[in-house]
């Protein structure tokens, strides 16, 4: 018995979790009512408030949902793996409510007063530790930080989808991060494992099976 509870508390989040994700998605945060959230989910306001404290509550959590996402369709290591989660961002960005809301919501939360920089965090530590892999695999080269370069991909990629999101709306994001790897993996990687790195829309993933 417990554990069915536990399941339907579990399906009810992640059904408010995706409401809410289109609601901002379409309207932005304030034209994303709690009412229009709560119809899109088909749940009552008690449901919401059981697991959100507040519209801004929500918000962070699609904020923060964003990689989860995309890390559990990925099976690759060190250097591929970085350059898989840039690709498949790339690709889902087009395709899924929740991580386009959560990348929505992260760049313009100081308009409706948040100042968070955990989801950035969150994908710079994601991104440094398959760096520090790929040092531990001898791929990279010598004095190259994991720390340093995965913060700068999370900000190379912020920019590169604002700029791709007014450019085409987003349907060339992924050639561009397919060259931003081609101009920056011979400076981080040794040359043997700059020859054997897949870059392309062909690594791309869209389901876990």
């Amino acid at each position: 018995m417990a554990s069915e509870k536990q399941e339907r508390a579990v399906h009810t989040r992640e059904s408010l979790l995706l409401a809410a994700a289109e609601t901002f998605d379409e309207y932005g945060y304030s034209g994303a009512s709690i009412n229009r959230i709560l119809k899109r989910a088909g749940l009552t306001a008690g449901a919401l408030y059981f697991h959100f404290d507040s519209k801004e509550d929500l918000a962070r959590a699609v904020m923060n949902s964003q990689p989860k996402t995309i890390v559990p369709l990925l099976d690759s290591r060190g250097l591929q793996r970085l350059v898989d989660i840039t690709l498949t961002w790339s690709r889902r960005l087009q395709e899924d409510p929740l991580l386009r809301a959560g990348v929505r919501l992260t760049n313009e939360q100081v308009s409706f007063g948040v100042q968070d920089a955990t989801p950035y965090r969150s994908w710079s530590g994601i991104m440094a530790d398959c760096l520090r892999d790929a040092h531990e695999r001898g791929e990279l080269q010598a004095g190259v930080d994991p720390a340093e370069v995965g913060e700068f991909v999370v900000e190379a990629c912020t920019g590169m989808q604002m700029f791709s999101a007014v450019a085409s709306g987003r349907t060339d994001l992924i050639e561009r991060v397919t060259r931003m790897w081609r101009l920056l993996l011979p400076g981080i990687a040794v040359p043997a494992i700059v020859a054997r790195i897949e870059v392309g829309p062909n690594r791309v993933r869209t389901s876990a099976a």
